[in-house]
């Protein structure tokens, strides 16, 4: 019968439920809620996770979520989202929905003008916190970010009427000891927490929670707490035997906290450290006791050598992702013991010392030595690696690189940034030995030419593609990319200053699939080839296109009309008409305004 509503007549409310709970995307929730009035009820009935940021009114807003969505488990409140004015509504709507609507939420910097006064007025307070807990009894999730006005008082109130609690994230928040201790007397089921810049914390409220929660802890994060020492990683050590992931950010905390851990945490898994104070002694004991470490992280060590890593390379078998950043005298040797053995590593991340400029780039070399035989190494023994990232290792080369694509064949991620001594011959092997790569970062390596990219469109299903500034490449490399990788969603290709029209001509007849587009201070790209790009190309969402002479206002215009699927479009201001303007102006995000 024409017309008739077959879905609401035979589906119960129960399998309705059930699909909607199969939703993944906001978007798509929002879209299922204005199919009808039962849809909405249902709907409201289904979600389960809601998002926050600033509002006008905070703690109402959070009275009227909770009011609409009785079934919420997960509840993230963000601050550090800003705060949209309130608009007019009509008359028919009601009171809540007036309210609501007034209190639509925007990223930071699509607002401004507020004083620093007025901005108190959008912050979460402890009264908030309080309508939290009594709207949100299911509540197994709660993450607070930046929360500044929130104190001990609000957490007391929540954790005792939240008794299921088993994620707690108070990053930023300004939580004392008190607060922490009745979270622990309260919430016996807390599995994973996070105190990072928790900056009014201190040993006692820490040691009061890992006494408490030792059973159940699995996950803690601690940065930017002065008050925090050793003391608190030995109560963590005796009581949280289940612990499987820390991370620290400390320069109060030494060997002797992470010596506790290690030798109380059997089942540590994750570790990330940033600690100055920590040294090989420290690391030795992770190597020696730690036995379940699968992911390593050291930011930052300019105490730690490759005796520490060689005892995690001895010990840790299991590892399969680390990530080596700002280690200062880390060579060869310690390298080499990683890849002999840790046969399952499958991410390795190196990031020389990045935060050195354009005229330090010289000393990089001098201070991350990590070379062509640390890499030979990695190529012999670590035959499952899936990721790597190199970054600033100004010793690294085509050799390194021809033996990793040789010996990890089944490498999917290879980021490389400003290695300056890889060109052709590594890529090369690349694109002929890794034919599971899908995601390949080539950034500022300026030996890299067309040759190249040939020879990874030949051999490998690419999804992302980043060759920013690798200023040989052409319309060759990128047109046999385009030929050969339909899969491609995702390219960069700025400061390419030999690409031209027929490029993105083939990359819109060759990649239907692509969403992400970057080619700015492309200066040889026109109108012409951008609407090409566009013409074929409808699933494009992103489009970066600032300090291109060729691209005019209408460009701008073809792309903004084209993909029905756009949502942002960078570009300069002047180059935006009124009329595009006035169709797309959500979706234009302007890289400099009008001086």
């Amino acid at each position: 019968m024409r017309g008739h509503d077959w879905i609401n007549t035979c589906l119960p409310d129960e399998l309705i439920l059930e699909i909607l709970r199969r939703v993944d995307s906001k978007a798509s929730h929002d879209a299922c809620s204005l199919v009808c009035r039962r849809w909405l009820r249902l709907e409201r009935l289904s979600r389960t996770t809601l998002r926050i940021g600033a509002s006008c009114i905070p703690d109402l807003f959070v009275k009227l979520l909770a009011r609409r969505f009785v079934n919420v488990k997960s509840v993230h409140i963000d601050e550090r989202l800003s705060v949209s004015l309130p608009v007019n509504v009509g008359k028919r709507r009601g009171r809540d929905e007036s309210l609501l609507t007034s209190l639509k939420l925007h990223y930071a910097g699509e607002k401004s003008g507020y004083d620093e006064e007025d901005c108190e007025s959008f912050c979460l307070t402890d009264a908030g916190l309080t309508a939290v807990g009594d709207g949100f009894s299911k509540l197994e999730n709660l993450s607070l970010i930046w929360c500044s006005n929130v104190t001990s008082l609000g957490i007391i109130s929540l954790a005792q009427k939240c008794s299921f609690l088993k994620s707690l994230d108070l990053q930023g928040c300004y939580v004392g000891d008190q607060g922490l201790a009745v979270v622990g007397k309260c919430c016996k089921q807390l599995e994973d927490v996070n105190l990072r810049f928790c900056e009014s914390l201190t040993d006692a409220g820490l040691v009061d929670l890992a006494t408490r929660v030792g059973k159940s802890l699995k996950s803690l994060g601690v940065a930017a707490c002065a008050r925090i020492t050793d003391k608190s990683l030995e109560a963590v050590g005796s009581h949280c035997k289940s612990l499987e992931t820390l991370s620290l950010d400390s320069e109060f905390i030494r060997n002797q906290g992470i010596l506790a851990i290690a030798q109380g945490c059997p089942l540590l898994k994750v570790l990330k450290l940033q600690c100055i104070n920590v040294t090989d002694e420290a690391l030795m004991g992770v190597g020696i006791s730690c036995l379940s470490l699968e992911m390593l992280a050291l930011h930052s060590f300019q105490q730690f050598t490759d005796n520490g890593l060689r005892s995690v390379g001895k010990g840790c078998k299991k590892l399969k992702n680390l990530t080596l950043s700002d280690c200062y005298f880390l060579s060869d040797k310690g390298l080499e013991a990683i890849a002999t053995g840790c046969a399952e590593l499958t991410h390795l991340e190196v990031n020389g010392c990045h935060n050195i400029g354009t005229t330090g780039l010289e000393s990089v070399g001098r201070s991350c030595p990590i070379g062509n035989v640390a890499l030979h190494e990695v190529g012999r023994g670590c035959k499952y690696l899936q990721a790597l990232h190199l970054v600033d290792c100004s010793s690294i080369g085509d050799d390194a690189i021809c033996s990793i694509a040789k010996g990890c064949r089944n490498l999917k991620k290879l980021h490389i940034r400003r290695c300056y001594e890889v060109g052709n011959k590594g890529i090369i092997a690349v694109g002929e030995h890794c034919h599971s790569l899908t995601d390949l970062s080539l950034r500022f390596c300026d030996r890299v030419r067309d040759e190249a990219l040939i020879a990874i469109g030949r051999g490998c299903p690419l999804e992302h593609l980043n060759v920013s500034g690798c200023n040989q490449i052409g319309d060759a490399g990128i047109i046999a990319v385009a030929r050969g990788c339909p899969q491609l969603a995702c390219l960069d290709v700025s400061v390419l200053q030999n690409l031209g029209d027929m490029a993105l001509a083939e990359l819109g007849e060759g990649c239907p699939l692509l969403k992400d587009i970057v080619f700015s201070h492309c200066r040889q790209i026109t109108d012409i080839g951008l609407s090409h790009l566009v013409k074929n190309c409808q699933m494009l969402e992103s489009c970066h296109m600032v300090y291109c002479p060729g691209i005019t206002a209408a460009g701008v215009a073809t792309v903004v009309s084209s993909c029905p699927n756009i949502k942002k479009v960078l570009v300069e201001k002047w180059k935006v008409s009124a009329r595009t303007k006035r169709r797309a102006g959500s979706v234009l995000a302007y890289h400099c305004v009008e001086l």
